[in-house]
Parts: structure tokens; sequence; C-alpha cells
């Protein structure tokens, strides 16, 4: 098999074998018996290792003679990132908000394929992407603004009422009690038992605000200092199962709600990780490109470290450009344990 010089043969084999979705763009397969370059996440049958080749990208396989495989169509990957990439620049930057035609049209794409792929890599729409960044815009000047209309309207609502609908959806408190810690809010909570340590799960009437590995009320009140802690209760016990059974059957989505708030970049990474399905795996600079600021890696991984949700938001999926594990808040163990019951080496 010959090689570009700075691929490394044996990964990238691995790669095509498992259909790793993490290595689309970063390379090709070219098949000498087809005449076919093809991503590694190709559906397609695999060829025996010793027909395929390996180049950067499609204009090196077209150099050598190879033609795109149709199935896969590998020259789309780099331009669908850089779209939605573009997108979330664009959606950042609008005052007056961007229907899906305009947005799509400004990108080059037909509104309802580029809705489809937006989705793929973010996990929500665009227009929850849009709601996402006004109310964590909202919920970030609520925490430095004395006056919650000043906070509102700075954060690019056109009126109150509009922020207040959103909030009802989104913070699952109001706005003036975000701003005051919790303040007049119920947090119920309860220390699960699961395979990998104690888990504490804590939830607002909205969902979930806090999921973490060795804390407990202490630590809970510290973080909501004005909110009122209880302990336990029915709904929190049901709730609690769902969020044991993703720890120890990953492959199962519970669809929990939540109720997290962090920065707009933050709540992008949160969502870009939750798009991650069991058992694959993104790059901090990957994290960074689909929250919109491609040169954002370190603070993607900080994103991933503020994280409020252990395994339900699914940080231990993010990794190093390099392939190594990077950090994580509850332990390297606990992250290895994780990947490997999702089948990630």
């Amino acid at each position: 098999m010959s090689t570009e010089t700075h691929i490394d043969p044996d990964m990238a084999w691995a790669a095509f074998e498992r259909r790793d979705r993490n290595f689309d763009g970063k390379f090709v397969g070219a098949v000498k018996t087809t005449g076919i370059y093809c991503k590694p996440s190709c559906p397609a049958r695999h060829p025996r290792r010793e027909n395929v080749e390996f180049f950067a990208d499609g204009a090196a396989a077209r150099a050598a003679g190879y033609r795109a495989c149709l199935r896969c169509t590998p020259d789309e990957v780099g331009r669908d990132r850089v779209a939605v990439a573009q997108a979330i620049r664009l959606i950042e930057s609008s005052e007056d908000g961007l229907s899906l035609d305009e947005l799509a049209a400004m990108v080059g794409y037909a509104p309802h394929h580029f809705h489809r792929l937006f989705k793929r890599a973010t996990g929500v729409t665009p227009a929850a992407y849009a709601r996402g960044l006004r109310a964590g815009k909202a919920a970030e000047a609520l925490t430095k603004e004395d006056r919650v209309t000043d906070a509102i309207y700075d954060a690019g609502y056109s009126a109150p009422s509009r922020f207040y609908e959103d909030a009802k959806r989104r913070l699952g408190m109001t706005p003036s009690a975000w701003a005051r810690g919790g303040a007049g809010i119920t947090i119920r909570w309860t220390v699960a038992e699961t395979s990998l340590g104690p888990l504490l799960v804590a939830a607002t009437d909205k969902g979930l605000c806090r999921v973490s590995f060795d804390e407990g009320e202490e630590a809970l009140r510290a973080r909501f200092p004005n909110a009122d802690i209880q302990s336990g209760g029915e709904a929190l016990a049901a709730l609690a199962r769902k969020v044991v059974a993703e720890v120890e059957h990953p492959e199962r989505d519970q669809d929990l709600p939540f109720d997290v708030k962090g920065t707009a970049f933050q709540e992008a990474v949160w969502q870009a990780l939750r798009a991650i399905p069991a058992g694959e795996t993104r790059t901090y600079s990957e994290l960074a490109a689909v929250a919109g600021n491609p040169r954002a890696v370190r603070a993607a991984g900080t994103a991933c470290g503020a994280n409020h949700l252990a395994v339900v938001i699914p940080c231990h999926r993010a990794q190093r450009s390099d392939g190594t594990m990077g950090g994580y808040a509850y332990g390297i163990d606990r992250k290895v344990a994780l990947r490997k019951r999702e089948g990630v080496a």
C-alpha cells in the first residue's frame, strides 16, 4: 500500500474498518481495483486492504487518476463543514435574524437540504440555534445587569414578551431568579449508585440541572446558593433511573430533559456533544468549528470542562486532534470506562 507520508496507514485503515465519521475530511481511501476514492465512513463494502491507498484529500486522489465515490460523495465533507461554520457565524452576527431560505442562500445550499445538514452537524435546527444564542446572551447579561429589561434588550430581543416566551421554554426559571442564583426555584436531588461510582442527580421542574460524580448536597448548594434545595421525590427517582441507564447502557437514547445554561459558545458546544452518537468521538477542533469559531479549540475544551451534566451531555466523547483523550472532570479512568462500554478503543 502506498500512502501519503503524513498519513498513518494503520490508523487510516482502522478508521475505514469502523467507518469512523470523525476522520471524514481528513483523508480519503482510494481503491486500486475500482479507481474510486471514498471517505472513511462510506457504507460500501470494504475492499481488500492491499488494494487501498490513502491520500490527504480528493484533489490528491484525482491527481493520481481516481474518481469520487457517488455513494459517499467524499468531496462534499469539507464543503458541508465550512457551510455550517459560515452559517453559525451569520446567525451570531445577525441583529434581525435570518430565515432558513436566506441562510441557505447565503451559504449556497437548498433550504431543505441545509436544514438537515445543519441539524446533523449541530444537533439543532438553525432556528433553534438562533433561539439558544439569544437566550444564552440574555442569561449571561442577567448576571451582569441590574435591570432585567436592559439585559433582555442587550441580548437582542425586540421586546420583553419575546424573551419571557423563550425563557418559559428554556430557562426553567424566571430571568430575575436566574440572575439571583436560582432564588425562588426548587431543586430536588438524590445520589444514585452506578458501576462508575455515586452520581449526584439534581433537577428543577423543567429538567436536569446537575449530574456529577462524587458530589452531594453541599456541592449543589454551593452551585445554587439561593435555590430551595430539597431531597428526593418520586418524579426525581424516575428521572434518576434514566440517568443511571445512560451510564450503564449508553446505546439507548433516554431523551432526558435538562435545564442548564452557559454562554452562547458553551451551549453550542454542548449541543454538538449531544449530537455525537454513542461509540463515536469528536475532536475539540471539530467541536469549535461546529460551535462557530474554528480557532477556539481551547475554549471548546473549557466548555467541555464546564459541562453541568456528566454523561447526559457526553463530553467524554471529546478528544484531542492527535487521538489522545484529553482531560475529564471526574477522572480519566471514568472517561476510559465510559468510552470502552460504547465500543471506543
